[in-house]
């Protein structure tokens, strides 16, 4: 093999030969002289591109590296990180070449810091599904337990989506404070307010008391679904970051099956309304008792510090204490320091020559204009292509297929929660390997297949209800490919650090807003245009939403948060 060299003794060979470095194939050719001058070790680190020593310096001095080829004697190594020496009789084709943002981590490490803010998503999908039982409860003079069963069409409507509004208010009012709080402290806040309001919702002795209830458990949500993706991608190694936020939808889902499985068991049981809302608070206070063990982000101590709120070499070791912490190293280590002062650099360069904590209306500037445009589009998209009112209409379609199990609202629900789990499933095990764009791509376009096939169905193919079943069920496959899980991906990953807080604040904003317009305008549209074209018009924005997607949605996949900022929205 070529470049290939031994370091033993060769017979009918002169002791001293000099050995030119010999042309490799294209095939074996690193792609720049970057690569083929990185080694990594079993404690490796993510570099940042402007970091000194990944330019080619050594790691003791400042003196610029030649562009030389390796010798095959030398044991000299230009390590991005901590040194390791290699054996130069494995041959030139066998030196590692590293890939400089594959961090490694125990999985262990990872879980914990992981699943509290999940929680937060679980709780939420939660709300969802047990909303839809406890109504039916509520609303029986038989099981109600309560006098005022007899709801009015807006009572009822305040019931349901009073935690919406509450969401609402939360991503409103956590806008202006999110950097202040910091991505654990709001959490820990959100689990305070779902054991409130679950709590108080449960025990409710009249509407008043539980419509105030369902407010506070929805201002959880707002806060949750903010600070999750925020803690999560800002926590975890960016080889798994989109696996992991993808599992955070994930845990949405998991949380409507469970809502349905408790609607199921307590639908029979007098006040078992009571029981359904109750069941979410034990579960809040699990995620706010992990949230307090867990570590601050090590980015948000970093954007503290340079936001001048205290000392510097304070917030640094605090940022190398908590880093260390969540990937399982000892207090300190040197791995942890060299990441943490790789962050730093850019991040301080980027502050040099600008105001600390920016305008209220930065998020609306250069960089963080076009992240919001890219994050904003994807939640909007998510809710105006009719995702609530699909799914609305998934009882009467599965009805009218003849399937017995229609009979049974809750039954039906649990029917299309598991195979939503099944399609997030998927998601989860192919974002890191197949990248957001291809599936945001194929997802979108099932999804425009899916409305024109139940349009049809409502149209003309009345006749043919396994069209409008196998229609149902390729727009919840295909939306938990695509819009479910790589949306919130995309929201927690693609903002500027300095922005980061108040931009996804915004989107959660936008998704939460877009719903409540989707919900609240979905009867009035069937009534004026009949459901067959109100799907048709659902397509017709799924199919501008797919364009949106190829023209101006990037590929994240792999990239550190700091290469995201540096590379697509510069």
């Amino acid at each position: 093999m070529a470049g290939a060299c031994s370091c033993g003794i060769v017979a009918h060979r002169p002791l001293f030969e000099l050995k030119l470095p010999q042309a490799r194939p294209p095939s074996l050719r690193p792609k720049n002289h970057q690569q083929q001058r990185r080694r990594i070790s079993s404690h490796a680190y993510r570099p940042r591109q402007n970091s000194s020593l990944h330019r080619g310096r050594l790691n003791s001095g400042n003196a610029e590296l030649p562009n030389l080829p390796l010798l095959p004697s030398s044991k000299l190594e230009f390590a991005v990180g901590a040194q390791r020496e290699y054996d130069s009789s494995a041959g030139d084709a066998e030196l590692p070449i590293s890939d400089p943002n594959q961090e490694e981590f125990s999985w262990s490490s990872v879980i914990l810091p992981f699943l509290f803010p999940a929680l937060g998503g679980l709780l939420f999908g939660y709300d969802i599904g047990a909303t839809s039982g406890a109504t039916l409860s509520m609303q029986s003079p038989q099981l109600s337990g309560t006098t005022w069963y007899n709801l009015s069409a807006v009572q009822l409507g305040l019931v349901v989506s009073g935690s919406l509004y509450g969401a609402l208010l939360g991503s409103l009012l956590v806008y202006p404070i999110a950097d202040f709080l910091g991505r654990r402290r709001e959490l820990i806040t959100a689990a305070v307010l779902y054991v409130s309001g679950g709590a108080i919702t449960s025990l409710a002795p009249g509407l008043g008391v539980l419509l105030l209830g369902r407010l506070l458990y929805g201002l959880g949500i707002g806060l949750a679904m903010h600070g999750a993706p925020l803690y999560i991608a800002e926590t975890c190694p960016s080889q798994i970051r989109g696996t992991l936020i993808s599992l955070k939808e994930l845990f949405i889902v998991l949380g409507i099956l469970l809502g349905y499985f408790v609607g199921n068991l307590q639908i029979d049981a007098v006040g078992g309304w009571r029981y359904m809302y109750g069941v979410g608070a034990p579960i809040a206070l699990v995620m706010g008792l992990g949230m307090w063990s867990l570590p601050p982000s090590p980015r948000w101590l970093l954007l503290r510090a340079v936001q001048g709120k205290g000392p510097l070499q304070d917030y640094k070791e605090k940022a190398v204490a908590a880093l260390s912490r969540l990937r399982g190293r000892p207090a300190g280590d040197k791995v942890s320091e060299r990441q943490i002062e790789d962050t730093l650099v850019p991040l301080k360069s980027a502050y040099a020559d600008e105001e600390p904590e920016g305008s209220f209306l930065e998020v609306f500037q250069g960089p963080s204009l076009k992240a919001f445009i890219i994050a904003g589009g994807l939640v909007l998209f998510q809710q105006i292509t009719g995702q609530p009112s699909v799914l609305y209409y998934a009882g009467p379609i599965l009805q009218s297929a003849g399937f017995s199990a229609a009979a049974d609202a809750t039954r039906v629900s649990v029917v299309i929660g598991l195979f939503k789990l099944l399609m997030t499933s998927v998601a989860v095990l192919k974002v890191d390997d197949l990248g957001r764009r291809p599936l945001l791509i194929g997802g979108v376009a099932g999804i425009v297949i899916s409305l024109l096939f139940l349009s049809s169905y409502y149209k003309f193919l009345g006749e043919f209800p396994l069209v409008a079943v196998a229609a149902l069920l390729l727009y919840v496959g295909c939306y938990q490919i695509s819009f479910g899980p790589i949306s919130w991906l995309m929201v927690s990953e693609i903002f500027p650090l300095r922005t980061r807080g108040r931009g996804i604040s915004l989107a959660v904003l936008t998704n939460f807003g877009s719903n409540a317009i989707v919900t609240f305008a979905f009867s009035p549209l069937t009534e004026l245009l009949g459901a067959e074209n109100v799907f048709l018009l659902f397509g017709v924005i799924a199919l501008l939403s797919l364009l949106f997607v190829v023209l101006l949605v990037p590929e994240t996949k792999g990239l550190s948060l700091e290469e995201i900022e540096s590379k697509i929205l510069k």
